[in-house]
C-alpha cells in the first residue's frame, strides 16, 4: 500500500533552493520533550532525513536531534543550510540539483539540465563545508542495462571532474523498482556498482537505503559485504511499511549495523522511517538507540 505521504510527492515539493515542508508546529505539539542527551557509543555517524518528519518546523528538528546525538539531516538544500549551521548540524545529504526522481542521468534529454544544474550546485555544497550530493538513475523507460550504465557514464563524465576539484561525492540512491519507484534502473546494488567501477571515481558512490533493497533483492548484510567499497551513505525504514524499526518489522537493524560498521564505514546512517506513532521524536529516539551500535 503506497504511504500517503510519499517520498516522491514530498521531494518534488523541494526546491533547487531546499525549502522546508509542511506546517510547522512547536516542541509542545510533540510529547518528547526530555532535555537529557542521548549518551551515544560514538562508533556511528547519525543522522535523519528531514522529509520523514516535515510536520516538525525545521528549527525543532535541529534541537531534538542533537539531544539524540544526530549530527547531520538529509535532504536538505541551500535555503536551509543556515538553520543547520546555527544548531551545529551537518547537511549529510545535499539535494537540489536532482530534477525528480524519474528523469535522471540514465536518459540523455536530461543531461543538458541535469549538468547545469550539478555545476552550479556542487560549488554551493563545497562552500558550505557539506560532502554528499544525491543524486537518480532515473528510470528505464524500455532502456536496458547496458544503455543506462553508458548514458550515466557519458553524463556524469561531464561533471565528475567538477566534483573531484571541490571533494564533493555524488551519491547516487538505490530505490526499489518493485513496489514504491516502478521502473527506476539504479534498483539492484550490482547495477549501481557496475556504474561506480565503470565511472572509476571515489567521488562517485552509492545510497545504499536498506528498506528499498531489502524489498528488491533481500540479502542485506551479504550485498553490503560485497559492495561496502562502492557504498558512501546509508538509509533506514521498516519492512513492510516503511514505518518504525522496531520489533513489528522484518529487519534486524542492530546485526545491520554492526554489519556495516564492520566494513570500516565511516559516513552517515541516517533514518528515513515515517513515523506511525503519535511521538515521532520519540520514534526517532528510539531508531537511534536501536542503530547505535
Amino acid at each position: 500500500m503506497e504511504e500517503k505521504n510519499s517520498r516522491r510527492d514530498t521531494l518534488k515539493r523541494l526546491a533547487i533552493a531546499g525549502v522546508a515542508l509542511g506546517t510547522p508546529m512547536t516542541l509542545q505539539s510533540f510529547t518528547f520533550k526530555s532535555d537529557k542527551n542521548l549518551a551515544l557509543k560514538g562508533n556511528v555517524n547519525h543522522a535523519v532525513c528531514r522529509w520523514c518528519f516535515d510536520s516538525i518546523d525545521l528549527e525543532t528538528l535541529c534541537i531534538e536531534s542533537k539531544k539524540m546525538g544526530i549530527t547531520g539531516i538529509d535532504l536538505v538544500g541551500p535555503k536551509d543550510w543556515p538553520v543547520l549551521k546555527k544548531h551545529g548540524l551537518t547537511s549529510s545529504m545535499c539535494n537540489g540539483a536532482e530534477i525528480n526522481l524519474v528523469d535522471g542521468w540514465n536518459d540523455p534529454k536530461f543531461h543538458e539540465t541535469l549538468i547545469k544544474n550539478y555545476t552550479e550546485m556542487i560549488p554551493l555544497v563545497s562552500k558550505a563545508g557539506y560532502k554528499n550530493l544525491i543524486c537518480f538513475s532515473g528510470n528505464k523507460r524500455g532502456k536496458d542495462d547496458e544503455t543506462g550504465w553508458n548514458n550515466c557514464v557519458a553524463g556524469l563524465k561531464q561533471i565528475i571532474g567538477i566534483a573531484e576539484k571541490h571533494n564533493v561525492v555524488l551519491v547516487m540512491e538505490l530505490l526499489n523498482s518493485k513496489k514504491d519507484h516502478k521502473d527506476y534502473q539504479c534498483d539492484r546494488t550490482s547495477w549501481g556498482a557496475e556504474l561506480c567501477k565503470r565511472l572509476g571515481s571515489e567521488n562517485f558512490k552509492l545510497l545504499y537505503d536498506i528498506y528499498h533493497m531489502q524489498i528488491d533483492e533481500g540479502d542485506v548484510i551479504q550485498n553490503i559485504k560485497d559492495y561496502h567499497q562502492y557504498i558512501g551513505h546509508y538509509h533506514t525504514a521498516g519492512v513492510p511499511g516503511r514505518a518504525e524499526i522496531d520489533e513489528t518489522q522484518e529487519l534486524y537493524y542492530p546485526a545491520i549495523v554492526k554489519a556495516i560498521l564492520a566494513t570500516g564505514f565511516k559516513g552517515f546512517l541516517a533514518q528515513e522511517f515515517i513515523p506511525r506513532a503519535k511521538d515521532k521524536l520519540g520514534s526517532l529516539k528510539a531508531a537511534i538507540t536501536i542503530c547505535d551500535q
